[in-house]
């Protein structure tokens, strides 16, 4: 007993056996680098887990760097748009990889859901500040629930729409523009074909100069994004204003619908435009729902009629079926000026864009009249 006890009084801590950690030996943290080296560029596009970016845009030290996202970022959404600090080989050399360690604070996020019911919100493009709707005036047919979904979309974004209408040496636009009147929705119109371009099954198609230029003016200093179906023309265009050469095509003879020949949203810089002026073309979109917006924020977005809100019940939908809507008294009392009519019957036009009972898939794919 006294051996044994003389036995205890002789360890230490050195006696005592730890089991090595299996993960290491290195404590773990959940502080994340900051990468203050990162350099910024711009996100061209994306494909198959690789993101081009342009670094040090508009100078003698431009190129495009390709990169692979940290892990850090776990699943957040890298669009066509993006601001994104890059880090590791940013030089741009063939083969060489860099890393996409940040996305920076968006300016506006354009976004869409698959569905009127889906709650999943998918970004399209970031930080564009003009969204172009092309659509034709036949071959493709125009269909004002498109156009409405995709103004929906842009007033939640906080991104001004353009109405770009071509083909119109088809149809007189007239009744289609009159849709729009009241809500002061700037319009370009196509005239006579003076050009043509081939698509890639050697067809032509007709090219608008006048409207290529008057595009041009309006996009020169901005981001804007093109959005619209396959077969109205919209490739064309952005082939002629950037010199690129984006795959163009026709429409079925059958089904009324064009070809999609655009696979993913892709940054071009404008030709003969300032610094800063990109188009992001984006692939032919067959659904734009909006199940991912507030009406309040559509609302907000018509200053004449915004005050109202504060009136409306708790929950209101803004419609014309909503109980006690106070946007209906807001115009009768003529708190929303001598438009005002006009101005609501919009607005409830694209809040219905979302809610209009009885639509098809094809209505949510190609919108309805």
């Amino acid at each position: 007993m006294a051996r044994r006890d003389s036995a205890r009084r002789d360890w230490d801590e050195s006696d005592v056996r730890v089991r090595p950690n299996k993960s290491g030996s290195r404590p773990r943290t959940k502080d994340r680098p900051a990468h203050r080296d990162a350099v910024t560029g711009r996100i061209v596009t994306v494909d198959r887990g690789r993101y081009t970016a342009v670094l040090d845009e508009d100078t003698d030290r431009e190129r495009l760097v390709v990169a692979v996202r940290a892990k850090e970022l776990h699943r957040r959404p890298v669009v066509a748009g993006d601001l994104v600090g890059l880090v590791g080989d940013v030089s741009g050399a063939p083969d060489s990889l860099a890393r996409l360690v940040r996305i920076e604070e968006r300016a506006t996020v354009l976004r869409r859901s698959a569905d009127d019911t889906d709650p999943v919100e998918r970004v399209v493009v970031a930080n564009a500040d003009q969204l172009v709707i092309v659509v034709a005036a036949a071959n493709p047919e125009p269909r004002t629930g498109f156009i409405d979904r995709s103004l929906v979309a842009a007033y939640d974004a906080g991104i001004e729409p353009l109405l770009c209408i071509t083909k119109t040496d088809l149809r007189d636009p007239a009744e289609l523009i009159s849709h729009y009147t009241a809500l002061e929705l700037p319009v370009l119109l196509s005239g006579p074909a003076r050009d043509a371009a081939a698509d890639d099954d050697g067809a032509t198609l007709p090219l608008d100069r006048t409207l290529v230029e008057a595009l041009r003016a309006r996009l020169d200093g901005h981001v804007s994004v093109l959005l619209g179906h396959s077969g109205v023309g919209k490739s064309t265009l952005v082939n002629a204003l950037t010199g690129a050469d984006r795959a163009t095509g026709g429409v079925n003879a059958v089904t009324g619908r064009g070809r999609h020949t655009s696979s993913s949203a892709l940054a071009l810089r404008i030709e003969d435009a300032s610094p800063g002026s990109w188009i992001i073309d984006t692939p032919g979109i067959r659904s734009f729902g909006l199940a991912h917006v507030d009406p309040d924020r559509i609302v907000e977005s018509f200053d004449e009629l915004a005050e109202a809100i504060a009136e409306c019940p708790k929950g209101c939908r803004h419609t014309e079926a909503s109980p006690g809507c106070a946007l209906d008294d807001w115009v009768a009392q003529g708190r929303a000026g001598d438009a005002g009519t006009s101005r609501l019957a919009s607005l409830r036009r694209l809040l219905g864009a979302g809610e209009r009972p009885g639509e098809s898939r094809e209505d949510k794919e190609l919108g309805i009249q």
